[in-house]
């Protein structure tokens, strides 16, 4: 996968996130994940336990909050725009919960805000590109490289068909 992140692409995440906030949809699947820890030794938040998260799952979210109850807008608008394409299957890990995975997280990418996202294993962004790669139709091309279809190409065809 190409290196998604670009600092070009901030965009108003806090008005896209406030957007997103609200709109009804059923809650995830416990199987999103609500845990913040890794077990093993190393601690949570060493390269090795943060390395074993970001590889046990296609698509892997560190979050303030699960799934079913973000904790911050950010989180949530990451939430609803997998949720727009269909994307129910994936670990979501709650950093509040887990002081050093917080901050286990941001060394290992790189990156200082919470929420971040992987995708087979690699570092996508946070919100703010998460919503870009919604916007410009990556996000369908990269779900697509992980063998996930995206649901919006479903309701593209059913547009079609009215």
């Amino acid at each position: 996968m190409r290196a998604v992140v670009r600092s070009g692409w901030r965009i108003g995440a806090a008005a896209a996130a406030a957007a997103l906030r609200g709109r009804a949809g059923r809650p995830l699947s416990q199987a999103a994940g609500e845990g913040g820890g890794a077990e093993g030794g190393g601690g949570s938040g060493s390269r090795e336990a943060v390395e074993r998260l970001v590889r046990e799952h296609p698509v892997v979210v560190f979050m303030k909050g699960s799934p079913a109850q973000p904790l911050c807008g950010f989180s949530n608008a990451v939430v609803q725009i997998l949720r727009l394409h269909g994307v129910e299957d994936y670990r979501a890990h709650d950093v509040l919960q887990d002081p050093d995975l917080r901050q286990g997280i941001k060394d290992y990418s790189n990156w200082p805000t919470i929420p971040q996202v992987y995708l087979n294993g690699e570092f996508v962004g946070g919100c703010d590109i998460l919503l870009q790669m919604h916007q410009n139709g990556d996000l369908v091309e990269e779900l697509k490289k992980l063998g996930i279809r995206s649901a919006l190409l479903d309701a593209e065809k059913d547009q079609e068909k009215k």
